[in-house]
This record gives C-alpha cells, structure tokens and sequence, in this order.
C-alpha cells in the first residue's frame, strides 16, 4: 500500500472476484484451464498438497511429477509454522494437455501422498487435484487456514521481527468487534487480511487503512454471518493467531534467488536439486512459465533455517550459469513492530472518519469463497 488513509463503508461485503466502484465492475477470471490468479497458463491439472515442511521437499515433489511424465507449468509454495501448502501446475509431458487418465491421476496422487508422510508426520498430509475456479494465492491462503497452521510452534516474542499487533475489542453501542492490526506494511496485505477474515466466516461492516511509512494500520468493524458479536477470549485469541498467520505466510524468509532460461520439462525438478545437494532449503517459491521461458523466485535458508553462505551460492551460480541464476535480495532483519502506538485516536475508525472524511469512500466488494 502506498502511504496515505482508505477508509471503506460497507453494509454488506458480497465476496466476489472483482470491485466494484462507481457503477462499474471489473472482474478477474480465474479458472482451470484459462487463468491462475491474473497469469494465463493455458490447459493444465492443478494438484494442491499440504503437509510438514522439511529442507529438500520441493526437490523431491518435482522429482516424482518428473519420473510421472509431468510437466510443471507453475507452481507457488508457502511454508509457515513448519507446515508447508503447494499448489502445482501440470500437463502431460506427450501431449502437453490436461492429465485426465484416472490410472495416471491416483498414481500422481499416492506417489505425493508418500513423499508428503516422509518420516514424521503427526499432522497429517493432503493431496487433491483441484476443481473449478482457482486462484493460485486465496486458494494457498484457504489450505494452511484449513491445515491450522496458526496453532503451530510460537517462538517468537510480541513485536519481535516485525511481528504483527492485533487487538480486538468489542464495541457493544454499535454491536461490532473491532480489530486493530498494526504491522510492517507490504503489497498484498490487505488482501490477505480480508481473505482470512470472511474464511473465518465474518462480515466486515467498515475498515480504515492507514499507512505511514513502512508500517500499516488496519482496522475492521465486524461481525459473525449470524450477526453475533466475538464474545468469548478464545475466540478471540483464534482470530488473532489466524490474522497473524495471515500475514507471516507472504513474509519471505531467506535470500531471494531468480531464475530466467529456456522452459524445459524436468527443469524445476533439476534446479530445486541442485538447491538441495548445496544443502539450501526452500521457504517459498513462485514458478512461472512466459512462453518459452520459465521465470522462478526462489526464497532460500540453509536446512537449519540460517542465513546461506554466499560461497555456496557463487558455486551453484557457476554450476547454472551467472546470467540464469541471479541473486535479488539479501535477507535482511526488518525493524521490531512499536509495541503500542500510546495515541488511541490515531488508530480510531472514529476519529480518521472526523478528519479525513474528504480523502476516500468505497462501497467495496472483494473475495467471495
């Protein structure tokens, strides 16, 4: 979000693809076979798998759709809470078309099953094949909610990293929950709030925003479908941890490496090889195919989760090629989150609408699940 105050009026939010604003609609179709989010892949299978994360995962994904004559057309992995949640993307390596035979479809589906166990996984593991509408991000999101990866280990301290403040509190004259999340800012964190939200099954009735700087504040007015206000602490204190998830799960940990060559079956499957040989782990990834060239992010750690050593990534550069494999960004430690911002009316719905009620006003559709 760039710096500035939105502030949304909404009587009732109809979840849809798309905003309306001014009369008018623009939609974003997503569906098999046309779009995964707002990128254009063609005909493709979609394969969703959640499990444990564990360092060399991905490799051995890539691997088996490799073996099973699949060919990855993109995919985007998020790992949180040692959980991890996959979407892929695949066709036929002979026929470039959607995988429809139900043989080769239950042997991609028990061969993932089987690297997803592993050793150790107490949680459990899914894979299916998705069906319908899909976009790539919201249905990641949908996943890990699904999974519980906000009840995983919590180690970190409040404010510590960055990490997210969120308050609620009931305002019982209006008969809403208010929700006050203050945290880094970034692209796409509305979104992903908003998303977790109404999967928890919560309308929301008016939301400010407000960035300054580097840090958002966000504040939602809510409700349950049933009208009903969040009165328990518990309930509560799973909207936080899941608002919290919400927004770590985008957070990319480790050094981002980018990939840009000439698109070729096998080719995730020798990268992410590579990647673990050299003892690197990946804690995100985003695969694309433009044409005939295969564009990937990579985020990277080494398998204890540590910052890598940049000798072993010049070696790997040099194994790939310098001009195929690029690093983008070093890690870096983001500033710890204030604690509390000690003036209430700044993070007032109330007192925003008094002096900024000229800047901006939506009737505002967003996700509808």
């Amino acid at each position: 979000m760039a710096d500035g105050l939105w502030m949304f009026s909404m009587s009732r939010i109809n979840w849809a693809l798309g905003a309306k604003q001014g009369g008018s609609t623009t939609e974003v179709k997503t569906c098999l076979g046309r779009t995964v989010g707002v990128q254009s892949i063609g005909e493709h299978t979609a394969i969703e798998l959640t499990g444990t994360d564990r360092p060399g995962l991905l490799s051995e994904i890539s691997a088996v759709l490799t073996n099973l004559k699949c060919n990855v057309v993109a995919a985007e992995v998020w790992t949180h809470n040692m959980r991890v949640a996959c979407v892929v993307y695949v066709t036929d390596e002979l026929t470039s078309r959607p995988i429809e035979d139900p043989e080769q479809l239950a042997a991609i589906k028990e061969q993932l099953s089987n690297v997803l166990k592993g050793n150790d996984d107490r949680r459990g593991v899914k894979t299916d094949f998705s069906m319908g509408l899909t976009h790539t991000e919201r249905r990641l999101h949908q996943m890990m909610f699904a999974d519980r990866d906000y009840e995983g280990p919590d180690t970190r301290s409040l404010g510590e990293n960055g990490r997210p403040i969120i308050k609620i509190e009931n305002c019982n004259e209006k008969g809403y929950s208010v929700v006050n999340v203050h945290c880094k800012d970034r692209p796409k964190l509305l979104f992903d709030t908003v998303c977790t939200l109404t999967d928890m099954q919560y309308v929301v009735f008016h939301a400010s925003i407000n960035s300054s700087g580097t840090y958002a504040l966000q504040e939602y007015y809510i409700r349950h479908m049933d009208g009903c206000t969040l009165d328990t602490e518990g309930e509560k204190q799973r909207v936080i941890k899941c608002l919290e998830a919400a927004i770590e799960r985008r957070v990319s940990e480790g050094l981002r490496l980018e990939l840009c060559t000439s698109d070729r079956v096998g080719l995730l499957s020798d990268i992410t090889r590579i990647f673990r040989e050299n003892g690197l782990s990946v804690t995100r990834a985003d695969v694309t195919t433009r044409g005939d060239k295969a564009v990937n992010v990579f985020y990277v750690t080494d398998t204890s989760g540590n910052s890598v050593d940049m000798k072993i990534v010049e070696a790997m550069r040099r194994e790939i090629g310098h001009t195929i494999l690029q690093v983008k960004s070093m890690p870096s430690s983001p500033r710890p989150c204030p604690t509390d911002t000690g003036d209430k009316a700044k993070f007032s719905f109330g007192s925003l609408l008094k002096s900024q009620i000229e800047r901006l006003s939506y009737n505002f559709g967003l996700i509808k699940s």
